[in-house]
């Protein structure tokens, strides 16, 4: 067996690798031997098939898989010795030739690598980085206290439609007649709403229930009916009001505080504000950490200056997608698949160099979070302790989930580390300049 590598280009290579009879023939023999045992073949016992028919029917597939094999396996072990870290995988080179596995026994093989750059990245009180902090102000803490509230509020009667009420309507278009239907306007967006508000039980009105819910499922439990029987329905109706319902705040009593809070901790109002304005905090920091990681992302890839072997990265892309992507399509979105995948490199390579590690125990308490806000959005906001610890195993355990879990702790780490070499300055925006940096970003 040869082994020769030759530079392509920056950070990318060809490693040619020629393999002969003496490095694939026992593997080849041994293939044979084993299609020989299994072959069921018209005329023969199982086990007696003549070896040349075998070698007839399968030898060149045998030689072609065992021969590549082979010389996969010695590049691989090549790599390793000569101590080349490469990016994404080894892949066929386009320069690979053809082969005659009809009458040859020698047989080069090509592949091709993109090297890994050198990272050499410094970082001190001279990088500089800012921490956007939104500030909290009196819509925001209204606004997140009503509908926190919302949760625990009762819908009461109202007079007229004003904003996002829950209406009982009748449906009729001649053809078919709802009675009771029940119409959500806080399901709705501001424009689809605005034909309602002003009117009041009694009030008729033109509707087309196809633009009045463009989803199929809302549509027919609005007409209580089946979704595969709505084909053929006339959808225009005359909707006539018979309730509007609003949802009223519950009264801030003794009885509220102990379901609302039932671990305790908050018993009146004051304690009430404190509680939103610190939840209005924690969801905000996780605004301003995330927009602080795409910040350092953008400033670490920046500062690194890496040659990544674009060309290369752009082939491999293609090969293992196994042509699912045209390169047209690599092509359009490449600039941001390198972004992301150079800071996937930067962070493999401050978790090496400092050592950061992330624990089960840290995994299955972010699990658990995980877990806890899934159960909250279907109204269970204080689920038991034991069984948030059994869906957070089971996320863990799932390897999609488990694997993004592990994947943003670390990133969250790194970013943490980077954090304490530079020097951050913290600052103070508004909700709506946060929003226009988060979307410069």
């Amino acid at each position: 067996m040869n082994i020769v590598r030759e530079q392509r280009g920056e950070n990318n290579s060809l490693i040619r690798v020629t393999v002969g009879e003496a490095d694939y023939g026992q593997e080849v023999e041994k293939s044979l031997r084993e299609y020989k045992r299994k072959a069921n073949i018209p005329g023969f016992r199982p086990g007696m098939v003549p070896m040349g028919i075998v070698k007839k029917m399968y030898g060149k597939g045998v030689l072609a898989e065992q021969s590549y094999r082979q010389a996969s396996n010695a590049v691989f072990e090549y790599l390793q010795k000569e101590g080349i870290d490469y990016l994404g995988d080894v892949i066929p080179a386009e320069e690979q030739g053809d082969f005659d596995f009809d009458n040859a026994t020698e047989f080069e093989f090509v592949f091709e690598i993109g090297e890994a750059p050198e990272i050499k990245l410094e970082l001190s009180d001279k990088d500089k980085l800012t921490y956007n902090k939104i500030k909290v102000d009196k819509k925001m803490h209204d606004d997140y206290r009503s509908n926190y509230l919302r949760r625990f509020g009762r819908l009461v009667d109202a007079e007229k439609v004003t904003s996002d009420e829950a209406l009982s309507v009748t449906l009729d278009n001649g053809e078919m007649n709802v009675a009771d239907a029940y119409v959500g306007l806080i399901s709705m967006d501001e424009a689809d709403r605005k034909p309602f508000i002003g009117k009041k039980v009694g009030d008729k009105m033109k509707v087309n229930i196809n633009e009045l819910y463009k989803n199929p499922a809302q549509r027919a439990a609005c007409l209580q009916v089946k979704e595969n029987e709505l084909e053929g329905v006339n959808p225009e109706f005359e909707l006539e009001i018979t309730k509007i319902r609003k949802f009223a705040e519950p009264e801030l009593n003794e009885e509220f505080f102990k379901m609302a809070f039932p671990q305790g901790g908050v018993t009146d109002e004051a304690g009430l504000d404190k509680f939103i304005d610190a939840q209005i905090e924690a969801e905000l920091r996780r605004e301003s950490d995330y927009l602080f990681t795409l910040q350092v992302r953008d400033y670490l890839v920046k500062k690194a200056d890496l040659k990544m072997p674009a060309a290369f990265l752009k082939r491999w892309l293609y090969t293992i997608n196994e042509g699912k992507f045209s390169m047209e399509d690599i092509e359009k979105d490449f600039d941001q698949f390198l972004k992301m995948f150079t800071w996937n490199y930067l962070q493999k390579h401050f978790i090496k160099t400092d050592g950061i590690s992330v624990s089960k125990e840290e995994a299955l308490s972010e699990a658990k979070a995980l877990a806890a806000s899934q159960f909250a959005q279907y109204g269970m906001p204080s689920a038991p302790d034991d069984m948030l610890e059994g869906y957070a195993e089971k996320i863990l355990a799932d390897k999609d989930q488990g694997q993004k879990i592990y994947e943003k702790l670390y990133e969250v780490k790194v970013v943490e580390d980077v954090k304490s070499k530079v020097k951050v300055t913290e600052k103070a925006v508004s909700a709506d300049d946060f929003a226009k940096l988060a979307k410069e970003l």
